[in-house]
């Protein structure tokens, strides 16, 4: 009996499907089920980029692709078949992939029982015209995502927005070969800090802008209230050589072991709901749900009351969030102002970036970088 023949790509598309599968079964992170998968093949470079756009487009895209294949499907298939479905549909209709190759290489890397039902559905979706029924189908996000920043930015911004973000982000790296958003690397450019100073960076993990603002000679206490987030800011001040600016410790930030009054500057990257984010945690739209930016915002407001204290006359306090909702931008803002009316805001940012009440913010379609909000305030100094 001959061996079957293999389909090129084929061997790139198991892995993705592979990992696809896991992601959801052990309801793993994106990132971590693919790191894992393409450790465990032996895929050269060209196939392992290939994985990687196919698992986090697929997983950015899965409602357009579901509605996709549901028109051809009477129940609902197997596990398998269905990321299968996904896998195929998303090269059919998002990527330059040529249908027939799409179509044969998803095909053959189903069990043999599902594969008359995933090439025959695949090649119906290939040749149907798509009306979309609704924007959030057709952008690929839960209808909550779309209201709100719909209400939040205008429809035009909102849906430039959410398009920007099906998009797959480039890397960025800075000079001393650590990866971040350029986005992320401005927010800390804009702490105020020089030389010699001492910032307090109370959600520090993983360490992106304490590592930058050592860089530049400042002495960082970076904090995390989790060991696990805080080892690998650690890691990563190690990595680059920068302990001795750094002291990492574990703390909350809501209640952190600092003396009032000790810091320059203060910044809180705060938890968020991460929806400036969005291209680059393929899975986090499926994760986040509307009731989680309440309680964010709560959390939010006692980072910030706790901030405050540490902050001496004359220092800066700066609040970022990967964000552009309301409730945790310019409402934070207004409720902070009513909380400490003796802080002074400082000037916003120039462009890109948008002024947002006395803050301001970026969004992704701006400079093709992160979604990203912030404010900066002084507190005045003792006379």
């Amino acid at each position: 009996m001959s061996a079957r023949r293999v389909v090129p790509g084929e061997a790139a598309r198991r892995v993705a499907l592979d990992a696809l599968v896991r992601i959801e079964a052990n309801e793993s992170y994106a990132n971590l089920a693919l790191s894992g998968a393409l450790d465990r093949s032996d895929l050269d470079e060209r196939d392992r980029g290939l994985v990687t756009e196919l698992v986090y487009g697929t997983l950015r895209r899965r409602r357009a692709c579901d509605y996709l294949v549901d028109r051809f499907l009477s129940s609902d298939p197997p596990a398998v078949a269905r990321w299968a479905l996904r896998l195929g549909a998303y090269q059919l209709h998002f990527t330059e992939i040529p249908d027939h190759a799409a179509v044969s290489a998803t095909v053959a890397i189903v069990p043999d029982r599902l594969r008359g039902l995933v090439n025959a559905v695949l090649r119906k979706v290939s040749t149907t015209p798509v009306n979309w029924p609704d924007e959030p189908t057709r952008l690929s996000y839960p209808d909550w995502i779309v209201e709100r920043l719909t209400a939040d930015l205008g429809a035009a911004e909102a849906t430039a927005m959410l398009e920007a973000m099906n998009v797959s982000p480039q890397v960025t790296t800075r000079a001393d070969g650590y990866t971040q958003d350029l986005a992320s690397q401005w927010v800390a450019g804009l702490v105020p800090a020089v030389p010699g100073d001492l910032v307090v960076d109370l959600c520090a993990s993983p360490g992106g802008k304490t590592t930058a603002l050592a860089g530049r000679g400042v002495r960082v206490i970076a904090g995390d209230v989790r060991p696990g987030r805080g080892r690998l800011v650690s890691r990563n001040v190690e990595k680059l050589g920068l302990a001795g600016l750094v002291l990492p410790i574990v703390a909350d930030g809501t209640a952190a072991p600092i003396r009032p009054g000790v810091a320059d500057h203060v910044l809180v990257d705060a938890p968020c709901s991460g929806l400036g984010v969005l291209r680059r945690r393929a899975d986090a739209r499926w994760r986040i749900e509307a009731v989680d930016v309440e309680r964010l915002v709560v959390l939010q407001r006692r980072l910030l009351t706790a901030a405050i204290d540490l902050v001496r006359p004359g220092g800066t306090l700066t609040y970022s969030v990967c964000t552009v909702t309301r409730a945790e931008t310019v409402e934070q803002a207004d409720w902070l102002a009513t909380q400490r009316p003796d802080l002074v805001p400082l000037h916003p940012p120039a462009p890109p970036w948008r002024p947002l009440g006395g803050g301001a913010m970026l969004l992704p379609q701006d400079a093709d970088t992160d979604g990203m909000s912030i404010f900066r305030w002084s507190l005045p100094s003792v006379t």
